[in-house]
């Protein structure tokens, strides 16, 4: 369960932005059934869902990407680099005093009834700090801190990371918690296990994750699941059926190394590729009686919001089953804004979500705002000024006689109350010329 990811000079943002799921106090009296996990071990009250707003080229996917870099790197600095390889981070360009300087990353999350605080700071061309604290009962404590080659690591209870470090195995460009879950430090494989099960999905293209949600189908009750979403959704869609390849009638025009690819996996590993989803409609005659199912192509006649939600449901039911957070960079891209209600009630529940699953995303739909679901400590911006700057903040932020709980927030958003939304001034400077070009006064 993510509590904290906090990130410094890394793409817009110059200083450091921290987005924190922690419940406010304020707020404890609005939707704390529904919305909010409580961590009695810690007594710990933490937030189930969080959206970000902001104007285009605010800083809202570049946070994301943040979250994007820092899972990569953890799960594949270790073994996906060589010595000398540059590392893919990129700092702060607009200001002289960051653009050589490092970029941050930190995460406090808990996993496993025990809460563990990581972070590292990188160049291009090395990792110049890294840490990892954990608490497994009411005290935080260290298990290592670094500055670049030189570690100081708790012996007894990270013994594989001590290990590494003794026999200097660590690369000065890769990770120390990389190196020690891939020799099986206990610690270590437990934090890179969290990053995995952490996803973060684009929102504007479902290509990387659809074929996940293809193959759960082959699961009778997971494909009864993802049916149960597609009909909840008001898609028409009745039932869904693979088409599978035939390697023996692939298209002339494909290329011969795919080709031979394709037929060797499927002799070789017996490796089935799905071609098309048919999708099942209900077909009536001209008095409106049911008479049959028709099949459509899920490719060529389903919309692309009906084909990106369809993706949308693995990854969906996937978190809510296991409890893990989901990010979604444009959740709400072309889908509908009362779908996007429901995605956000099935994360905002108590009985549809026991496990305690997180949901966070970015959106530009202001009819969110409107709906109830969320409380202010939910409601999340960022905004970047003249210099360049991203900045994120919540609208728990502001005193509560500024904001109250009760006051409508998509009415005073759009208007500029809480910021973050783009000044469009110069519009009001655009006219047209008698030749019909675009000028500016």
């Amino acid at each position: 369960m993510l509590i904290q990811f906090s990130v410094k000079n890394y793409r817009s943002f110059k200083e450091k932005a921290t987005i924190s799921l922690v419940a406010s106090n304020y707020d404890k009296e609005t939707r704390e059934f529904d919305n909010i996990n409580y961590l009695e071990k810690f007594d710990l009250r933490v937030l189930k869902s969080a959206v970000i707003y902001g104007a285009n080229a605010s800083g809202k996917s570049k946070f994301i990407e943040a979250i994007m870099f820092m899972k990569h790197f953890a799960l594949n600095s270790s073994k996906d680099t060589q010595k000398g390889d540059e590392i893919d981070v990129e700092s702060f360009k607009l200001n002289t005093s960051s653009e050589n300087e490092p970029s941050e990353f930190e995460v406090l999350f808990d996993f496993n009834n025990i809460i563990y605080r990581y972070g590292f700071e990188v160049n291009r061309t090395a990792v110049v700090a890294e840490w990892l604290y954990y608490k497994p009962k009411t005290k935080e404590v260290e298990l290592f801190y670094r500055d670049f080659q030189n570690f100081d690591v708790h012996p007894k209870n990270f013994k594989k990371g001590n290990f590494a470090v003794k026999e200097k195995l660590i690369r000065d460009n890769s990770l120390l918690l990389s190196l020690a879950a891939q020799l099986n430090d206990t610690v270590a494989t437990s934090i890179i296990d969290w990053f995995r099960r952490f996803k973060t999905i684009s929102g504007l293209n479902e290509d990387g994750y659809q074929g996940y949600t293809v193959g759960r189908t082959g699961t009778p009750e997971y494909k009864n699941k993802i049916l149960e979403l597609l009909k909840a959704a008001d898609l028409g869609i009745q039932d869904l059926q693979l088409e599978i390849l035939d390697v023996e009638k692939l298209p002339k025009e494909m290329p011969k190394d795919l080709k031979e690819k394709i037929i060797r996996e499927s002799k070789e590993e017996d490796t089935k590729y799905v071609s098309d989803i048919l999708t099942s409609h209900k077909k009536y005659d001209s008095s409106k009686k049911y008479v049959s199912d028709v099949n459509f192509s899920f490719q060529n006649d389903e919309s692309s919001g009906t084909q990106k939600f369809f993706a949308l449901t693995g990854p969906i039911l996937d978190t809510l089953e296991k409890g893990n957070t989901l990010i979604v960079d444009e959740l709400d891209s072309k889908l509908h804004a009362n779908l996007i209600c429901k995605i956000v009630s099935l994360f905002n529940s108590k009985e549809l979500n026991p496990n305690g699953a997180q949901l966070i995303f970015n959106t530009h739909d202001t009819n969110l705002l409107n709906t109830g679901l969320f409380r202010r400590d939910q409601i999340w911006f960022t905004e970047k000024d003249k210099y360049g700057e991203s900045i994120l903040f919540s609208l728990a932020d502001f005193k509560s006689d500024e904001v109250r709980k009760t006051e409508a927030f998509e009415e005073n958003y759009i208007r500029g109350k809480y910021g973050a939304v783009p000044f469009l001034g110069l519009f009001d400077n655009i006219t047209n010329n008698p030749l019909g070009e675009i000028v500016f006064k």
